[in-house]
């Protein structure tokens, strides 16, 4: 059975790139093995993440806020899909992955910036959550054996297009 590398990047790695990671290590083993990432990492993931993380039944074990630095180097696993889940992220010029892999944006908003009550700052990190979910569920449910990459590429690009109703 094929095994793909799965990248998600973001600006800080404390949230939504935390999210779709312990997501597709969850959903996608064994097939997938996923990472995150962040151009400017804080260093610290938020505990509203966790929480939801952990709401889901999911492993937070190995889970921490990361510089892209980190797999840029040559014993670095070498990725097949790279996934930008923050704006700011899209807009930056990433490093030059070994392999060449699949990139799509899949931008997600960003719930550690909502200010407001505890309740609402619960509710985008929960939206944020079921969103990544969502996305990555469609994503590991391609026939990606069967597809060419073309094909692929208009699937992941059309997976981070995909109208969410997360709010409602």
């Amino acid at each position: 059975m094929p095994h793909y590398h799965v990248m998600f990047l973001c600006t800080g790695n404390s949230a939504r790139s935390i999210m779709a990671e312990a997501i597709m290590n969850h959903k996608g083993a064994p097939t997938f093995a996923a990472y995150s990432a962040g151009s400017h990492p804080t260093g610290k993931v938020r505990p509203e993440a966790i929480k939801q993380i952990e709401q889901a039944g999911m492993s937070t074990q190995h889970l921490r806020s990361k510089s892209w630095d980190e797999f840029s180097k040559t014993d670095s696993p070498q990725l097949d899909f790279v996934f930008t889940v923050c704006d700011n992220a899209a807009k930056e010029t990433c490093p030059l992955w070994p392999g060449q892999p699949m990139t799509a944006h899949w931008g997600v908003p960003d719930p550690a910036a909502v200010q407001g009550t505890r309740e609402e700052v619960e509710r985008a990190f929960h939206n944020a959550f079921v969103m990544l979910d969502r996305r990555i569920s469609l994503f590991v449910s391609l026939p990606l054996a069967t597809l060419d990459s073309l094909a692929l590429q208009r699937e992941i690009d059309g997976i981070g297009t995909m109208r969410d109703s997360a709010s409602a």
